[in-house]
């Protein structure tokens, strides 16, 4: 059915431990070569950290999946230098709209003020980036990538993990320091540990859609409650790349997966939506059912879990990959850390209690979207249409419309690795939230804040603070000047962070505020790292 995209298929090496019989020793064993697995190699890669990725396929992910990426994953992945081709080929928009039956309800924009570097979001299929994040590991001289190796067998003790692999020339035997299991919602690692999911399914089912086709809908993300074609449902529509658009229908629990799917079922529908005339063609369709559940703890023992492998959302907001890409942006680092000897392994517990406080705030907003999108009771039903129809003229009841909140970070406001505020500051940048990006210049010409960050630990000063650099015992801190090192002609970077004379931003390695002060003084910045690091 695909008929814009042919998939490739990656060669599987047999590697020197293989050959020789001998296990090797790794620092780090990433299971999962999807886009959560490549981004966890590519950011340890980038900060020193050798590792090796073990895929059971060959080739990219089947069908357009995960489409929907949104600012802050592209600042991650900007980060390490592959955002361009992404943003290039993506089709970037900020503007939704919702319809309830034949009526616009209401508009949102996720993206309503300027100077930003990265678009608010990009619809891009799953496959395009993951050919990207490919080409990136395969570039990498600490990132080993090994297709068709599949995980059978996991042990573990204080000292690291023993892994049996299966390839095509056999089984043989991995030792590593840690496993990073980024092996999806069916994760395998998951299993092997016996560990399992907590939270809900849903009973409904949508079926996707994607339908290539010139039209004239602009860029924007389109969702109908009960709409004329599709009467007491709901319909999303998107478009990516190649004039590939993404149409999802809601189908409800009764409905025949096999059934549905079939190209007799599929187009009735499309042409009820676009008219009898209206020429298009398929290239992909799936039906899918929904859950809300995550993992108890996001660490057992030497491995960890990130992405869909720690937390399920249902796709309403496009909080999967997303939130994965951020469970990646705050693993990697401490992972780096520990294994430089720079920290101990107890930062890794940190990981945990951040991304898992991450998670439920993505649950919660996941659940309610699914029970706004799917009433469970004609109460509820109730109250969505009224909601709707007070939305087109009351202002009160647009934020109530809920047609899937899209994926925004989560400050980890209530982190350990914070150093709560002593005075007083205006704006959203305190301890725990991701920095706001701005544009300034360096040494004239124009660049934007977050890459003059870098990905270790800085100091942002508002001023000189008459020093340089700094180092906490074997842990350096790069100081950035605003003013001297770099100058924000246009204000935007004093006020987002709230920039008067003096003022000191200790900024984490993914780029979170760990502490802010008026004025800077060594002492509460070493502490400040200290906590940061969990040696307090």
């Amino acid at each position: 059915m695909q008929k814009t995209y042919s998939y490739p298929q990656f060669p599987y090496r047999q590697s020197d431990e293989q050959k020789s019989g001998r296990p090797s020793r790794h620092a780090v064993v990433v299971i999962g070569a999807g886009p959560i697995g490549m981004t966890m190699a590519l950011d340890l890669a980038a900060r020193g950290v050798k590792c090796v990725v073990l895929d059971d396929n060959n080739t990219v992910s089947i069908g357009s999946r995960a489409v929907c990426y949104a600012k802050r994953p592209l600042e991650i992945w900007n980060r390490l230098g592959v955002a361009g081709p992404m943003v290039e080929r993506g089709v970037s928009w900020k503007v939704g709209k919702v319809f309830f039956r034949n009526d616009l309800a209401y508009t949102f924009d996720l993206l309503p003020e300027p100077h930003h570097q990265m678009p608010a979001m990009i619809n891009l299929q799953q496959y395009y980036l993951e050919e990207t994040l490919v080409e990136a590991c395969v570039r990498h001289p600490l990132v080993d990538l090994r297709w068709k190796h599949k995980l059978l067998s996991l042990t573990q003790d204080e000292q690291g993990a023993q892994l049996s692999v299966e390839t095509p020339d056999g089984i043989f035997r991995m030792e590593t320091d840690w496993v990073i299991a980024c092996d999806g919602a069916n994760s395998d690692t998951r299993r092997l540990l016996g560990v399992e999911f907590t939270g809900q399914f849903f009973q409904d089912r949508f079926l996707i859609a994607d339908v290539v086709m010139q039209a004239d809908f602009p860029t924007e993300r389109w969702f109908w409650f009960d709409p004329p074609f599709h009467p007491n449902q709901s319909v999303l529509l998107h478009k990516q790349a190649d004039n590939v658009w993404r149409i999802d229908f809601q189908l409800g629990w009764d409905a025949d997966p096999e059934t549905e799917k079939k190209p007799e079922r599929v187009i009735p529908r499309i042409q009820a939506m676009l008219g009898p005339d209206a020429k298009f063609e398929l290239e992909w369709v799936s039906v899918y059912q929904f859950a809300c559940r995550r993992m108890k703890d996001f660490r057992v023992g030497r491995v960890l879990f990130a992405g869909d492998a720690a937390h399920q959302v249902s796709p309403f907001g496009a909080r999967g990959a997303n939130t994965g890409v951020q469970d990646v942006d705050n693993l990697a680092w401490k992972m780096a850390l520990v294994q430089s000897g720079q920290a101990s392994a107890a930062l890794l517990d940190s990981y945990h209690e951040e991304r898992a406080f991450a998670a439920d705030d993505n649950l919660l907003n996941s659940t309610r979207s699914t029970d706004f999108i799917t009433p469970k009771s004609k109460g509820s039903r109730r109250f969505r249409d009224a909601v709707l129809e007070l939305a087109k003229t009351e202002p009160f009841a647009r934020p109530l419309v809920n047609s899937g909140r899209l994926s925004t970070p989560t400050p980890y406001l209530r982190s350990s690795l914070n150093t709560p505020d002593a005075a007083a500051f205006k704006g959203r940048m305190a301890p725990g939230t991701n920095c706001a990006d701005a544009p300034i210049t360096k040494n004239g010409a124009a660049t934007w804040l977050l890459p003059q960050l870098g990905d270790g630990f800085t100091l942002l000063a508002f001023g000189d603070p008459g020093v340089a650099s700094l180092r906490v015992g074997d842990v350096p801190v790069r100081v950035l000047r605003v003013g001297t090192d770099v100058v924000d002609a246009q204000g935007v970077l004093a006020e987002r962070y709230d920039g008067q004379s003096g003022t000191c931003y200790l900024i984490r390695p993914d780029q979170h505020v760990a502490a802010r002060w008026r004025r800077f003084d060594p002492a509460k910045v070493e502490a400040a790292l200290r906590r940061c690091l969990a040696l307090h």
